[in-house]
């Protein structure tokens, strides 16, 4: 196949992202690294997902504003061994985030709670593109074009980390990708 559609189909098999939706339950949020640098964690059980059928496309989720967490000034002086602070990112359809979840936040010592803290002060700052998912169809010529399209919520996890060295704060923020 060449043409419009050609493009239209291998963009539609390259773009089956499978974005965990809004319904995540609060559950431990894993963030081990697999040797190769990047970060995976199993899904929380009843994470529901969107599956794009023949003729959906996805766009967008992505992020264009990231604003990096304050190291609590508290915590600098006694430069304490890194933090990591795994966070599920609940963004609404306009692509602002609207919630931070954090598992094991409530059994958290004061030390991770100011992490914690600092990790939702900025995340909820963070903007991205709106998740667009369009329904494509050809005419009869077989040229493709959207018949219609929407945005919908979404959610993606990071994982913050937290150092200090030699008296000098350090934090970074990376996106984490599920073991599915």
């Amino acid at each position: 196949m060449t043409g419009p559609m050609s493009v239209f189909w291998r963009g539609s098999c390259a773009l089956l992202l499978l974005l965990a939706g809004c319904a995540a339950p609060r559950q431990q949020l894993e963030s081990p690294t697999t040797g190769d640098g990047s970060r995976r964690m199993a899904v929380p059980p009843g994470t529901a997902r969107y599956q794009l059928a023949l003729g959906e496309v996805s766009s967008g989720a992505t992020p264009f504003r990231r604003v990096a967490p304050t190291y609590p000034l508290e915590l600098l002086a006694s430069c304490p061994p890194p933090q990591e602070v795994p966070a599920l990112l609940i963004v609404d359809e306009r692509g602002a985030v609207g919630e931070v979840r954090v598992a094991g936040e409530t059994q958290a010592n004061a030390s991770r709670r100011a992490f914690i803290a600092a990790v939702r002060a900025a995340a909820l700052q963070w903007r991205f593109t709106p998740l667009r998912i369009d329904h494509w169809a050809a005419d009869a010529d077989g040229n493709g074009h959207v018949v219609d399209g929407e945005t919908r919520p979404f959610s993606l996890a990071y994982v913050f980390r937290f150092e200090c060295r030699a008296g000098k704060p350090m934090v970074s923020a990376t996106p984490v990708t599920d073991s599915r």
